[in-house]
């Protein structure tokens, strides 16, 4: 069953604004309190925003289960290849190699306050997007096939 207009234009005018906030709380997760978890949850809510806004079938047109199973596949790849990449440069699995190959994300982080530098750190940034995006895929479909139940009744 669909919601109400002013439900469905309040999702698709909060929908950018979640999405915003939820990258930048992958983003930043190595900064600060959130990562890759916390931020692939407020990213999957944006989602489950619109799936509450639309109908199913409304949702299965625009948003495939296929879609999020792949989103999720993606992220867990990203992951595991960049764990074995160390390997190939001769570390250790989940080694964090990224802070000798040159002069990206391997800035030393300043001595206090935080400047927000987001060239520190590494690997753990993109591991922090690839968890992002397995939990947004994961969440996501979760919400979809629960919400498969309602269709048979509208």
């Amino acid at each position: 069953m669909n919601m109400s207009k002013i439900v469905r234009e309040a999702a698709n005018l909060l929908f950018p604004f979640i999405l915003v906030f939820g990258f930048y709380i992958v983003l930043h997760g190595h900064l600060t309190p959130g990562g890759g978890f916390q931020g692939g949850a407020v990213i999957a809510t944006g989602f489950v925003l619109l799936f509450v806004a639309y109908s199913y079938p409304q949702i299965t047109e625009r948003i495939g289960v296929g879609a999020l199973h792949n989103t999720e596949t993606l992220g867990l790849l990203l992951f595991i290849v960049t764990a074995l990449i160390a390997l190939g440069f001769g570390v250790t699995f989940f080694t964090n190699w990224m802070l000798d190959i040159g002069p990206i994300l391997n800035n030393p982080v300043a001595f206090g306050p935080n400047p927000g530098d987001l060239n520190t750190a590494g690997v753990i940034p993109v591991m922090n997007i690839a968890v992002g995006i397995e939990v947004l895929g994961a969440l996501s479909v979760i919400v979809l096939y629960m919400m498969s139940g309602t269709k048979e009744t509208i």
